[in-house]
């Protein structure tokens, strides 16, 4: 996830041509959360998350709305300011959170590039729609509450065919090619960019941190299961910006850190589709054994 900005740090796709700058292993000397234990992203291994039936289906206010949005190269990624009337609640959170931005992160020309990684795969790319507590006023303010900030991660995979919902978003990036440059991004919608509502009941949920410097630990993540489709030419649209030293904008993502004892949950939504199975094979099971018997 997406905060910091300026040239203290770096991906390592920006160290090239012998100029150096301080890449993700050496993050700690940037910030010292970087160094902490519960950072982000992960490896999510399926075999070992745990059903949690509190995880229910968030409620989402104002996605459908259409709003005039601030898209911006920071220099690290690409990132759309939201209007703060966005709020989610629901999903065992603390309480409403308000939208701030979203921003992705990718690899190269289509290649993999998302962030979190589900048993080892890492996905075409990856969007971070951010929200912080809804009695906050800043980011600074809801960086020292531990649960301050919410982060939704979506997954996003290959497809044969363009996502036509993410063309105004597509068509947009060539505004914003270098750091600083900016566009607003008109009539547009968060419900736009992310799945139907009734694919956003199966998520995984952990505590963690931001994904860039300064690495606080004051997330909790919502990583969802199904991912958005993309055409492989929409994906290679951002490998078309630069970095805030002019080089080419790829492989924007941090490497995956460790779990560190920390347990990854499920939802509900998963254990819903448990409970389906379990239920139609209580009713198939039993009238086959009786077909069997009988006859």
């Amino acid at each position: 996830m997406e905060f910091a900005s300026g040239s203290d740090w770096c991906y390592h796709a920006q160290d090239v041509c012998g100029h150096s700058c301080t890449g993700p292993e050496v993050w700690g000397a940037v910030s010292r959360h970087c160094s902490g234990r519960y950072q982000s992203p992960i490896n999510i291994v399926t075999k070992r998350v745990l059903p949690d039936g509190r995880l229910t289906p968030f409620y989402f206010t104002g996605y459908q709305k259409t709003f005039h949005g601030r898209l911006i190269n920071n220099g690290h990624t690409v990132h759309l300011d939201l209007p703060s009337s966005l709020r989610i609640r629901g999903g065992n959170l603390a309480g409403p959170y308000k939208a701030l931005q979203a921003h992705l992160h990718w690899g190269k020309d289509g290649e993999p590039g998302s962030e979190h990684t589900i048993d080892g795969e890492q996905f075409s790319m990856e969007m971070h729609v951010v929200h912080i507590k809804e009695e906050y006023d800043t980011v600074s303010q809801a960086l020292k509450d531990p649960t301050g900030v919410a982060v939704l991660g979506f997954f996003f995979q290959e497809a044969d065919f363009p996502n036509p919902k993410f063309d105004p978003l597509i068509r947009a990036l060539k505004y914003v090619p270098r750091s600083s440059n900016s566009t607003t991004l008109r009539a547009v919608s968060l419900e736009m960019f992310t799945p139907p509502q009734t694919l956003m009941a199966k998520y995984y949920r952990y505590h963690g941190s931001l994904t860039t410097p300064s690495c606080a630990e004051a997330v909790i993540w919502s990583v969802f299961e199904n991912p958005i489709p993309l055409s492989r030419k929409q994906l290679a649209a951002f490998s078309q910006l630069q970095f805030s030293n002019g080089k080419q904008m790829v492989r924007t993502y941090r490497p995956v850190q460790p779990l560190n004892g920390r347990q990854v949950y499920y939802s509900r939504g998963h254990v819903g589709a448990v409970s389906t199975l379990l239920l139609i094979l209580s009713v198939i099971v039993p009238s086959a054994l009786s077909l069997y018997i009988t006859g």
